[in-house]
């Protein structure tokens, strides 16, 4: 990893990553090739290598520390967007964040002359706490750009073109990984693509979406001095898929170290269901205050998750009320579940008894 992140700017007043994702920065799951994120991104690797000989560009290792344009600008999110804030998203500093998503790339690959190129990295987003959802996951986005002796013989415009094959690539991709699967596609919206989809597949009895993709706008290309091109783009969370394919129910466990967990997986072997090794008892724990104008339920998930880390399995709101003078009361129930072993009630009370002061005195709530 050619970056030092101990060089990352610590003491900035707008910096707000905390401990405990500084810790995952250049951990690079992803590159583990025994590790159910690596032998995923191996076998999408292996179905464009297959399928599109010596075409795309791989790139694994690209700085999760990017500047706000790259991050938002660049892939057009509206100024006034909600993940921009500070709330959603880490930032380093005023002008860096750490990366939201993997097309933080795609203009500036494009502007390098790149045409056809998979990134897939780590990115960062502030976010609610349960079994599918963690504030450090993996993506990989795939792009590529058509010139017009692509499309002119078609009898196509450019985006039908690129809409179609970006379709055709994208079921044979969902073959690959999935079988022979039914599949749908429905329509979404993204900032950056137009037409955008969503490719949904009938897995284990329900339909389960694969992928966010479209067609890029064109105003990427032109800011990247390609404006006689049209290009399709895609973006997949490698957890999603991961979790299904190898049978994980819970996101945390990728970032376990126990032999229990690490030794089910080996390279190349894609799909291997994973044993659970043992059912640990979760841990309730209730907390109720008065909460003010301020409060978001991520800044209450980041201070519980700063204080008691992977032990926190969920925090979900069971309650809430307005009384009569116009306050509101929120109840949360925080689920403690470790992966690895039984907490004790000492341990579980302790880790409590400090969420309760921090949430206190960091949130200025007040605890009833």
């Amino acid at each position: 990893m050619g970056t030092n992140f101990s060089d990352v700017v610590r003491d900035d007043p707008t910096n707000n990553v905390p401990d405990t994702i500084f810790s995952k920065l250049g951990l690079q799951l992803h590159r583990r090739n025994n590790h159910p994120l690596g032998i995923l991104k191996n076998g999408i690797y292996e179905y464009f290598d297959t399928n599109f000989p010596n075409m795309f560009h791989k790139f694994d290792d690209l700085c999760p520390v990017v500047s706000v344009k790259q991050n938002f600008d660049d892939v057009l999110v509206p100024a006034d967007h909600v993940s921009r804030s500070y709330n959603d998203t880490y930032y380093v500093d005023s002008q860096t964040v750490l990366r939201c998503h993997t097309s933080a790339h795609q203009a500036e690959l494009l502007r390098r002359g790149h045409t056809h190129f998979l990134v897939t990295g780590d990115v960062y987003r502030r976010d609610s706490i349960d079994s599918t959802h963690y504030p450090v996951f993996h993506q990989m986005e795939g792009v590529r750009v058509f010139t017009p002796d692509n499309w002119e013989a078609s009898g196509l415009d450019p985006t039908s073109y690129a809409a179609e094959d970006l379709k055709k690539s994208l079921e044979g991709l969902a073959r690959h990984l999935f079988g022979a699967v039914e599949m749908r596609w429905i329509d979404a919206y993204f900032p950056f693509t137009n037409p955008s989809y969503e490719l949904e597949i009938y897995f284990q009895g329900k339909w389960m979406e694969v992928l966010g993709c479209g067609v890029m706008e064109q105003e990427i290309l032109k800011i990247s001095g390609r404006s006689n091109s049209v290009a399709w783009a895609f973006g997949l969370g490698l957890e999603r898929l991961a979790m299904v394919l190898f049978d994980i129910p819970d996101i945390r466990l990728f970032w376990s170290t126990d032999e229990r967990f690490t030794s089910q997986f080996s390279e190349g072997q894609m799909g291997v269901k994973f044993k659970p090794f043992s059912k640990y008892p979760p841990c309730y724990k209730d907390m109720s205050f008065w909460i003010n104008d301020s409060f978001t339920e991520n800044n209450l998930c980041e201070v519980i998750r700063g204080i008691a880390g992977d032990l926190i399995e969920e925090v979900s709101l069971i309650d809430n009320f307005t009384n009569k003078k116009g306050m509101t009361s929120h109840c949360y129930r925080i689920a403690y579940r470790s992966m690895e072993r039984s907490l004790t009630d000492e341990e579980i009370n302790d880790l409590q008894w400090q969420v309760r002061e921090q949430v206190q005195n960091k949130l200025n709530v007040v605890l009833r």
